[in-house]
């Protein structure tokens, strides 16, 4: 039998495409029209088919010299005179269970169900600023799929309850005629076990998982902060068919604190101080995270100035050594002055007029410079 098909054509690719685009291009167009995808569209039946017949003979190095000088290929060296089992042709059959294992449950092992993994799961976990600052112990509650304890994950009580599976006799694959060449695919009925269940368990229904609530102690570590994600492996849900267990994702919510706020491992305070203080010095008593501490502030501080205090922060999550504490002073304006008061200030400010802060002075002068005297 004879073709005057333009194989490259058909695949979308140039005559000069390497063995691996030959079988990329393959795999991405037979994925679109395989009949078990579209069934009962013949149309696509005749392009996989067509697919099938360009990678058969692209994919082979003989016949691909040959359709290259003449333009066409003998294809009675095939069996049956064309395509037949999907073994006899190039490698197409190992091709064929890589391409469409997603679809069919190509994962599976012949006579085996395949085993898969566990969903992940994610808890919020709300902390205090204290127990994020120091690290503390949690017991988060977990609803969580398990092994059924009825059956232990199989399914089923005994293995009387078990039978081979009639629709692919045990073999887990299932052989289709598709016009003149045959598929073979991983049986519907047992998903490729080969074996069906007759009586599932009564407290699964077969699942072979049951859901259950659970209580888990965790450790948090001191430094998390709010979006900060601890990882327990194996703590999710089971697995289906002994498939290990997913994960689960604790995500910190960290609440505010009256005093203390967090810029990344700096801890931030904001201390008033009257305005004796701020012009004379003083020495303050600072609160931590960890007890009081006491700080120097020099005479003539203004107000907003910040002080730190090295290595009062929040430990390095994961890591070594801490973050700081930034003391933030604010000058609080006298209220509430009685005649006395107000005349001391008042002499103050005559006696002190000639002798304006630098910053004072450098702010009348750049007014000056944009706006004039007036």
């Amino acid at each position: 039998m004879e073709t005057k098909k333009d194989y490259y054509e058909i695949l979308g690719i140039a005559r000069g495409a390497s063995p691996e685009e030959i079988k990329s291009a393959y795999r991405r167009l037979a994925k679109k029209v395989h009949p078990d995808v579209n069934p009962g569209d013949k149309q696509a039946e005749e392009k996989f088919k067509e697919l099938s017949e360009a990678y058969a003979v692209l994919s082979d190095e003989k016949r691909r010299a040959q359709y290259d000088q003449f333009g066409r290929v003998d294809l009675s060296d095939m069996p049956g005179g064309g395509f037949g089992d999907f073994s006899d042709i190039g490698g197409l059959g190992d091709l064929f269970g890589e391409v469409f294992g997603d679809i069919f449950g190509g994962g599976r092992q012949r006579g085996g169900a395949r085993s898969q993994r566990g969903r992940d799961l994610r808890v919020d976990v709300r902390l205090d600023f204290t127990e994020a600052f120091t690290g503390c112990d949690k017991r988060i509650k977990v609803r969580r799929l398990e092994k059924c304890t009825e059956c232990s994950g199989r399914g089923y009580a005994s293995e009387s309850d078990v039978q081979v599976c009639a629709e692919c006799g045990g073999s887990g694959q299932v052989r289709r005629a598709q016009g003149f060449f045959s598929m073979v695919s991983t049986c519907r009925r047992c998903g490729g076990e080969g074996r069906a269940i007759s009586r599932p368990c009564r407290k699964c229904g077969g699942e072979g998982l049951e859901e259950q609530q659970r209580t888990i102690k965790v450790r948090v570590p001191a430094g998390v902060e709010s979006g900060s994600r601890l990882r327990m492996g194996g703590e999710g849900e089971a697995g289906m068919n002994a498939g290990p267990n997913g994960d689960l994702y604790l995500v910190f919510e960290v609440e505010e604190h009256e005093l203390f706020s967090r810029q990344g491992d700096d801890v931030v305070i904001s201390v008033p101080i009257s305005y004796g203080e701020a012009a004379l010095g003083a020495e303050l008593k600072v609160p931590t995270m960890e007890g009081g501490i006491k700080m120097k502030v020099p005479a003539g501080t203004q107000s907003g100035k910040v002080f730190r205090l090295r290595g009062k922060g929040v430990p390095h999550m994961g890591g070594f050594g801490r973050g700081d504490q930034l003391v933030e002073v604010v000058v609080e304006t006298p209220v509430g002055l009685g005649r006395r008061e107000r005349g001391m200030l008042e002499e103050f400010e005559k006696s002190h007029g000639g002798k304006a802060n630098s910053s004072r002075v450098a702010f009348d002068k750049l007014v000056e410079k944009l706006f004039g005297s007036k």
